[in-house]
């Protein structure tokens, strides 16, 4: 049966001046029309401004073209849309789409762009904790990872009676000589792995590492600092931590158990825990008519 759509085009509000929507009639079209829904959102949570707030810019204010809040706009929405290594911003002429979100279809000086180009962009990634002469840009790496938390805060009327937080590392791989990278085993490829924190749909860590180091490295730290402002907000909320077995490590449990966080972890299968569980292993092997034989591998994983 065909969908039927009753509205025949979609507004995304004014950009100095000039109407932006979406329509279903074909002209000069893009591929990156789902920006427009980005920008969307953006404004309904002011998620750049938030985060340009976490930036603190040196440079003389009479010959800025470029605001701090367009610049980090157009790197996350970029990478949003797939362009993660700047070449999206290589280009002689801007992107329609790129000005668009930028809020800026002209720029104020004649031999500028409307948006900032891959040279300007790299400037403010490299930019350090305090400003220098080539970097005028600096950040606060705090502000920066507690606005994830807060924003996830938000985004409740009210405290919940628990939330449930997922930790997980994963592979980041790496397809040339990058700075810091590794091979690991386990993927098969030179990455890296970042450490993860969600509940639910919201990401509250993101941290960026080597690959060279263990799954549950530096998850410590980090989830006492998200329980630490999550609970600021919500004192009375059931925190649980859920993990793979990759983070059942004494140090991640011991905190937990001093903090009054409850957890749930994955345990890898070996042959000592396999001797503990024996009985349960025979007893749930013979309720599904399985052959009830003494090898892990005929068992029922504990993993």
């Amino acid at each position: 049966m065909p969908t039927e759509c009753s509205a025949e085009c979609f507004d995304f509000g004014i950009v100095e001046g000039r109407p932006v929507e979406a329509a279903f009639d074909a002209g000069l079209v893009t591929s990156d029309a789902g920006a427009l829904l980005l920008g969307a959102t953006d404004r309904a949570i002011g998620m750049m401004d938030r985060l340009a707030a976490c930036f603190h810019d040196e440079r003389r204010a009479g010959l800025i073209e470029h605001e701090v809040a367009t610049l980090v706009g157009q790197r996350v929405f970029g990478i949003a849309l797939g362009y993660e290594d700047l070449t999206r911003s290589r280009r002689a002429a801007p992107r329609s789409d790129d000005a668009v979100l930028a809020g800026k279809l002209a720029a104020r000086r004649e031999d500028c762009a409307p948006v900032a180009g891959k040279s300007t962009l790299n400037r403010l990634e490299l930019s350090k904790l305090e400003s220098t002469r080539y970097h005028k840009i600096s950040h606060n790496p705090v502000a920066i990872r507690n606005l994830f938390v807060d924003l996830f805060l938000e985004s409740s009327a009210r405290a919940p009676r628990q939330i449930i937080l997922d930790v997980d590392a994963t592979d980041d791989p790496l397809h040339g000589e990058q700075e810091g990278r590794f091979f690991h085993g386990y993927y098969d490829c030179y990455c890296y792995l970042p450490l993860y924190v969600f509940c639910g749909r919201h990401l509250l860590v993101p941290k960026l590492r080597r690959a060279n180091v263990d799954a549950a490295a530096g998850a410590v730290e980090e989830v006492a600092r998200v329980v630490a402002r999550i609970r600021t907000r919500w004192p009375r909320t059931r925190i649980l931590l859920r993990a793979d077995s990759g983070f059942a490590r004494d140090d991640l449990m011991t905190w937990c158990e001093g903090n009054g966080v409850d957890f749930l972890f994955g345990l890898a299968q070996n042959e000592r825990l396999i001797a503990e569980i024996a009985t349960e292993l025979d007893l749930v092997a013979a309720k599904s008519n399985a052959p009830a034989g003494r090898s892990g591998a005929s068992r029922p994983s504990c993993g």
